[in-house]
């Protein structure tokens, strides 16, 4: 397969990769404050990073997974808040995909154009505090009531929570079926019977709210359910299969930036009379760091064409994201371990990179989850 980037692909991610470095400007205060910031999410909506792989007649830009990919980490090379983009891929692959793959006509025209701009804020809701690898254990349910469906239940760790204008919520509409009755519904943040719950504290995404949202008797018009009853489960398969590709392209971007900063501090910090890239520890240190990324990226890329050309791609993109969330913490490791103590100040950065990537081998399916996908995919 040839991963190498046409010119289309090339150009666009270049001006991903200008606007990535443009939203630096006051990072290390908005990390220190956890802050979401709006007009930088703006400014991603008028580029088109969030709606990269929606339909052009929905508003988007209809790229395939690689080209996506492309612009995630070229996006992620230039942008040291990893927050902002993950927030971005959350509200994109989660949120706007299942919609416009799903969503009746009525509301797609209603939400995609506004969360496409950056005028709304979407996020989902699926894991619970019973139910996280296993999501076919949920307990919200959903009930029908003449011409709405009245939600309830907790869910837990909802990216973009705190700030989001629309909430994608998985529920059980008939829990005797199992995986076959789970729906999904688009709920308005300000629907009676929902609340959102203070954010959590974490070590990493900082700039990315997480919180739970809380359904007492909050009714849904049954036209914002995505699909048939019972198709929440094909539904949330779906945006799975892009999250697990496209937005873990934003740590390769990462792991390419810091990599380079890496290679420039072991340049030009001398110990020993000595550069320390003069250091054969050092030198085979960084080589494992290369050796890490490039791997990732190729199994990414591979993973990507062949979703792109209709082939089953599910041990691909298992493979995938767990070398891509791996690597991703091992290099971080590494690149604090070569910064020495100054890696382990806030004031670097670099460690930030650390919290960053730690959640990365638990969302979108944890490292054993993925392990026995593979395992499977082997036929074992």
């Amino acid at each position: 397969m040839d991963f190498e980037p046409n010119q289309e692909q090339r150009a666009l991610a270049e001006r991903a990769f200008e606007l990535g470095s443009a939203l630096n400007g006051g990072l290390a205060e908005r990390v220190r404050a956890g802050r979401f910031d709006r007009d930088m999410w703006r400014r991603c909506g008028e580029f088109g990073l969030l709606g990269l792989s929606v339909p052009t007649a929905d508003g988007g830009l209809d790229l395939d997974s690689l080209s996506t990919s492309l612009v995630i980490e070229a996006f992620a090379k230039g942008c040291q808040d990893l927050g902002l983009l993950f927030s971005a891929c959350a509200h994109l692959f989660a949120c706007a995909m299942p919609i416009a793959e799903h969503g009746g006509p009525e509301l797609r025209t209603r939400l995609l154009p506004r969360l496409i701009s950056g005028e709304w804020i979407a996020a989902n809701a699926i894991t619970e505090p019973e139910a996280g690898s296993d999501v076919h254990a949920l307990r919200t349910t959903a009930i029908r009531d003449g011409a709405d469906y009245v939600l309830n239940g907790v869910k837990s760790f909802v990216t973009n929570g705190p700030v989001a204008d629309h909430i994608l919520v998985y529920a059980s509409t008939n829990p005797a079926d199992g995986h076959f009755g789970l729906s999904a519904f688009v709920v308005d943040r300000h629907s009676p019977g929902l609340t959102v719950g203070p954010s959590f504290a974490k070590p990493g995404l900082a700039t990315s709210p997480l919180s739970p949202i809380y359904l007492d008797d909050c009714r849904v018009p049954a036209a914002n359910r995505l699909g048939a009853e019972g198709a929440g489960s094909t539904i949330f398969g779906s945006s799975m299969a892009w999250e697990r590709t496209c937005l873990f392209a934003a740590y390769l971007g990462s792991m390419d930036r810091q990599l380079a900063q890496t290679i420039a501090h072991v340049r030009t910090r001398r110990q020993f009379r000595k550069p320390l890239s003069r250091q054969q520890a050092v030198a085979h240190r960084i080589a494992d760091m290369k050796l890490r990324l490039e791997s990732a990226r190729l199994l990414l890329y591979r993973a990507c064409t062949r979703r792109d050309r209709g082939m089953d791609s599910t041990l691909e993109v298992s493979l995938a994201k767990l070398a891509v969330s791996e690597a991703s913490i091992q290099n971080a490791l590494d690149a604090i371990q070569l910064h020495g103590a100054t890696g382990f100040l806030s004031e670097g950065g670099v460690v930030d990179a650390l919290g960053d990537a730690l959640p990365s081998t638990i969302f979108s399916g944890t490292s054993e989850i993925h392990r026995d996908l593979i395992a499977r995919g082997l036929g074992l």
